[in-house]
């Protein structure tokens, strides 16, 4: 019969355990972070409707998506891209008996029909952090608060990462004060967006087509990169470009709020950040490694008119997305990673070993199943071999903490216990083996 090799999916990824190892030590710091800042765990459906897609994101989004028809359907369908518009659809059918404020998050993996490169693949996992029925910037530097928490418990600090904040109201008033006209001033946030994509003279190119004359558009270039650390004065920021601190109110409230939260070092001001997506209404932010090496770590912002138009209530919202690829890049680049996985692997309290003999051989599946059932993670070895020193290296290969030795004490009721780390060994008895486990953890 002829046989044919198959390989995974281009833009999909096997996780090995020594590799999903890696994959779960990153969840558990997000959901550690999510609900230590009492977020609730949801879930929704893998795929959904395309038009909830369309409906936030426009049909240009089709393009990036998994789409598809069931034969002989009449409905569209998309693998999910994000997971805010499942969000909103589930706070939306039941907002009238929901809790405010809404604190949920989750963990889904995500798809993308897009084209494969570093920190971008066609299936991923991301963390989502979402708040509904709050307003403010208190709220929103709650929601990047959290971020930061699950950052600081994989190991970064603000000298590897910084969330680059901006705000969609103050980004409108300070393209006002430079010259451009509210018809233009969509045209201009897509062109803020984009600046990092474009080469100089195609970014003033396009800036000229905003309608500016020549100082405007070396203005709109410099407010285009206008970053500082947010502990500093907004109004210093408002100088370099040439406006009215007053065109920054609302970066005021963030910094305010970063400070009250106390983290401000871990925040710097881009004016710049702008987010693609025109249902963004105030604070928007992105999470950046610090040299720039990488694509976004995370990013999100407040979006608070997306529940009513999945036919919910008027309902305040902010959240963002933090996807594991590039994370996991960042943590390696930072070596916050083990070189290998499987350091990450979970350690068995024991190896049960038998050196021979009919009563140890009979004894053994039962003392691991007795083990287990006290709640010890137990392995054994299904080598034919009665060679304990072959056998006590299967263990140390494991990283179990203690091998369990049955051997001629086990006759008078004990079992020889000898604890890997240490090098050490005694005689335990059966009896007693259970609780001396559970103790030495």
């Amino acid at each position: 019969m002829a046989t044919h090799s198959f390989q995974a999916p281009k833009g999909t990824r096997d996780f090995y355990p020594s590799d999903l190892a890696v994959r779960r030590h990153i969840e558990r710091a997000w959901r550690s972070a999510s609900i230590d800042c009492g977020f609730d765990e949801v879930e929704g459906p893998t795929f959904e409707h395309l038009e909830l897609y369309t409906a936030k994101s426009g049909e240009g989004i089709v393009n990036e998506l998994f789409s598809f028809r069931r034969a002989g359907g009449e409905n569209d369908y998309a693998l999910r891209p994000e997971f805010t518009p499942t969000l909103a659809r589930m706070v939306a059918a039941r907002a009238g008996s929901l809790p405010v404020p809404v604190k949920w998050f989750a963990i889904p993996n995500m798809y993308r029909a897009e084209r494969p490169q570093r920190g971008r693949l066609r299936e991923f996992v991301q963390w989502n952090i979402d708040t509904c029925g709050v307003e403010g910037a208190a709220t929103d530097l709650d929601v990047i608060a959290c971020a930061i928490l699950a950052l600081e418990r994989l190991g970064l600090t603000p000298k590897d990462v910084q969330v680059r904040l901006s705000h969609r109201v103050a980004i409108a008033q300070m393209l006002g004060a430079l010259g451009v006209s509210a018809e233009k001033s969509a045209d201009a946030m897509t062109l803020l967006d984009r600046r990092d994509k474009l080469k100089p003279e195609e970014f003033a190119q396009r800036a000229e087509a905003l309608g500016l004359g020549a100082g405007g558009v070396a203005r709109f270039d410099l407010a285009a990169r206008a970053t500082q650390p947010l502990a500093e004065p907004i109004a210093k920021l408002a100088a370099n470009i040439g406006i009215s601190p007053e065109a920054f109110a609302a970066l005021d409230e963030v910094r305010a709020a970063a400070d009250r939260a106390g983290i401000l070092e871990w925040c710097s001001v881009d004016v710049g950040i702008v987010r693609g997506l025109a249902y963004y209404t105030g604070t928007v932010f992105e999470i950046h490694e610090i040299s720039g090496a990488e694509r976004a770590v995370a990013g999100g912002g407040r979006y608070d008119g997306l529940v009513e138009l999945f036919g919910g209530p008027k309902m305040p919202a902010c959240g963002f997305g933090m996807g594991d690829v590039v994370l996991a890049n960042v943590l390696r680049d930072r070596k916050l990673l083990p070189d290998d996985g499987s350091a990450l692997l979970p350690r068995p309290d024991a190896f049960v070993i038998s050196a021979g003999g009919e009563l140890a051989e009979n004894e053994l599946p039962r003392l691991v199943m007795q083990l287990r059932r006290a709640g010890l993670h137990v392995r054994t070895s299904a080598k034919a071999t009665r060679n304990v020193g072959k056998l006590l290296g299967d263990a140390g290969k494991a990283r179990a903490r203690f091998a369990v030795i049955l051997g001629t004490e086990l006759a008078e009721g004990s079992v020889a216990l000898k604890n890997l780390d240490a090098s050490s060994q005694e005689l335990v008895a059966l009896a007693d083996l259970g609780e001396r486990l559970i103790s030495s953890r």
